[in-house]
């Protein structure tokens, strides 16, 4: 499956299932990209190469596909894979593939470094709805995750979720932010249809993610419902998953239809974050919560949830962004109503955003990727 190589100090792997959309996804790419850029060779080795993120891949990313259709047929092949590739350092993301890449790299007996990723609050978590799971994924953590030699998690506050989850030591966790922001000119949206329906008078009201359980996106329509009383308003979801059959009823019960849009998964969104009014997060749990900055990067004010625990962080406890509580729908639709009606510094709302460049999180990955490299670097 692969031509052997000789061990190239600065030959870099990052493991994931695939490219579909998603915050996890979109940061591999930012950091493959990134690598790249600085003069790494870089492998993104995947379970199945496919999604839409896959061309938005620098060309001289190696694409390795492990054509694999189940995790739990993923160790052998990623054995192989380091035994054949032997690169320097492999970054993993997402559990259980984290705790694949450990068990791989200790059957492989190749010495690659390896640094495992976490995205999510894991206290707040989805899979946790069943008790079974949950002993699985907090006993796996626990006992594999401190033979990984780095721990990342996205935000301060998911990296203390981690430590308490997974019983494991605050000091062994990095916390190191989501590379959101480029330098380089984003590439033209995909237009809506029905076309017209976003522009107009009304104010746009923008939310951006997948539609599941976790985004509370229920709330976000009992809120948006409220502030229709107030306000002449259109809101724009984007984003696709296994809600949208109950939020669509939800949308016809609450009497929004014309009013709400969800016209699925849209990769390229820059434009729709300029031309929004406001940016909404209405989620129980993120772990950084990238939205939140892509709207901040372009001026755009924000309301969100005070969940845990990335929008707190970003938003410095609401210095650049109104923070409402969890699930309160009456709460949401005052501080998108307050929102609209405010004056906003976008300076120092797109400032804020440069705080999560993509430069920024290289630099915070490279340290701990080749700790040997960067600390003579800087010496």
């Amino acid at each position: 499956m692969f031509a052997p190589v000789l061990k190239i100090s600065n030959h870099l792997s990052i493991f994931l299932p695939d490219l579909r959309g998603g915050g996890a996804e979109r940061v591999a790419v930012n950091l493959a990209n990134s690598f790249i850029q600085r003069g790494y060779a870089v492998d993104i080795v995947l379970l199945s190469a496919e999604g839409d993120f896959l061309s938005d891949l620098h060309p001289n990313v190696t694409v390795v596909d492990l054509h694999v259709d189940r995790l739990r047929w993923v160790l052998f092949p990623l054995v192989h894979y380091l035994r054949q590739a032997r690169p320097a350092v492999v970054l993993a993301c997402m559990w259980p593939l984290t705790i694949a890449a450990v068990v791989a790299r200790a059957l492989s007996r190749v010495p690659t470094r390896l640094v495992v990723a976490e995205h999510t609050t894991w206290s707040r978590s989805e899979l946790l709805k069943r008790p079974t799971v949950e002993w699985q994924i907090r006993k796996s953590m626990h006992w594999v995750f401190p033979a990984a030699d780095g721990i990342v998690a996205v935000s301060q506050g998911a990296a203390d979720d981690l430590a308490r989850f997974a019983n494991l030591e605050a000091q062994s966790i990095t916390c190191i932010y989501n590379p959101v922001v480029g330098d380089g000119k984003p590439p033209a949206p995909e237009p809506l249809s029905p076309s017209g329906w976003w522009t107009g008078q009304h104010c746009k009201l923008l939310a951006v993610g997948t539609l599941k359980e976790i985004k509370d996106y229920a709330t976000l329509l009992n809120a948006f419902a409220l502030l229709r009383q107030r306000v002449d308003a259109r809101l724009l979801i984007l984003g696709e998953g296994e809600c949208r059959p109950a939020l669509v009823a939800q949308v016809r019960q609450l009497g929004i239809k014309a009013s709400v849009f969800m016209p699925g998964f849209v990769k390229d969104i820059s434009l729709y974050y300029q031309q929004a009014d406001l940016h909404v997060l209405s989620s129980t749990g993120e772990g950084f919560g990238n939205v939140i900055v892509e709207a901040l990067a372009v001026g755009t004010p924000v309301v969100s949830t005070d969940c845990p625990s990335g929008p707190r962080e970003i938003l410095c406890g609401g210095q650049f962004g109104r923070l409402v509580p969890m699930g309160n729908a009456a709460a949401l639709a005052d501080a998108m109503a307050e929102s609209l009606a405010a004056t906003h510094d976008t300076a120092a709302l797109i400032a804020r955003a440069q705080d999560f460049s993509i430069d920024k999180a290289t630099d915070r990955y490279l340290e701990l990727l080749f700790p040997q490299t960067t600390t003579s670097a800087n010496s």
